[in-house]
């Protein structure tokens, strides 16, 4: 392989959490690309670490859904198909709604100002057009909406799913005018919360999960598209 950088070891964070990050982050950039074996001494090598540490962090690479291991074949990045990304969507759409639902009737004033501080955050990063910033915005974005739920197991389990589409994001927010779709679809979610209107609410997070599902299905489409015409 010889892609991976050696890992700088820090003593606040256990190293299987650090090659975690490394491993997943390789995956969302495609570095590591779907479909590719993944080797735990050549990872161990490349990292400049024992296989220990990467063997864990592979363990929980396969619960977020980033690899999948094959008994007797060995573990490789996992794919995401259209059906897959539907099946995500579902679940994920249900889940947003009910945060939403839930932060109108238990956000602090606070929490909505920083929620609107952030939509300015975003709007700037759009007129720059900096992608990396617009989606770690994003990320605290949604982050603190679900936080604002004040429901522990809906934060964990939507993150997860969340987790398991991360390595399209990028591919989605770069799509044609999406970026201002999606500020668009955040505000008329704040606004919602800042009315108190749950019906409102519900509805806005329903139509910024179809409009991303849209949007990722045809953004991979084209990628596809473009990628079978270079061979």
């Amino acid at each position: 392989m010889g892609r991976l950088e050696p890992i700088k070891i820090d003593s606040y964070q256990p190293l299987r959490e650090t090659v975690c990050e490394v491993l997943r982050d390789a995956i969302r950039r495609g570095i590591l690309e779907p479909g590719e074996r993944l080797m735990e001494v050549q990872l161990a090598e490349e990292l400049g670490i024992s296989r220990t540490p990467v063997r864990e962090a592979i363990r929980k690479l396969e619960q977020e859904g980033y690899v999948i291991m094959l008994p007797r074949r060995g573990t490789y990045v996992s794919s995401v198909s259209v059906s897959d990304v539907k099946e995500i969507f579902e679940i994920r759409t249900a889940l947003e709604s009910l945060a939403t639902v839930l932060a109108t009737v238990r956000i602090e004033p606070e929490e909505l100002e920083k929620l609107r501080a952030l939509l300015a955050e975003i709007e700037g990063h759009i007129e720059r057009r900096d992608i990396e910033k617009i989606v770690a915005t994003d990320i605290e974005f949604h982050g603190l909406l679900y936080q604002v739920s004040r429901n522990d197991r809906l934060v964990t389990i939507i993150s997860n799913l969340k987790e398991q589409l991360a390595r399209f994001r990028t591919l989605s927010m770069s799509y044609p005018g999406r970026l201002q779709e999606t500020l668009e679809e955040h505000r008329a979610m704040v606004e919602a919360i800042a009315a108190g209107d749950a019906d409102a609410a519900r509805e806005a997070a329903e139509r910024h999960m179809e409009q991303a599902e849209k949007t990722l299905l045809k953004a991979m489409r084209k990628n596809t598209a473009t990628d079978n015409s270079t061979r």
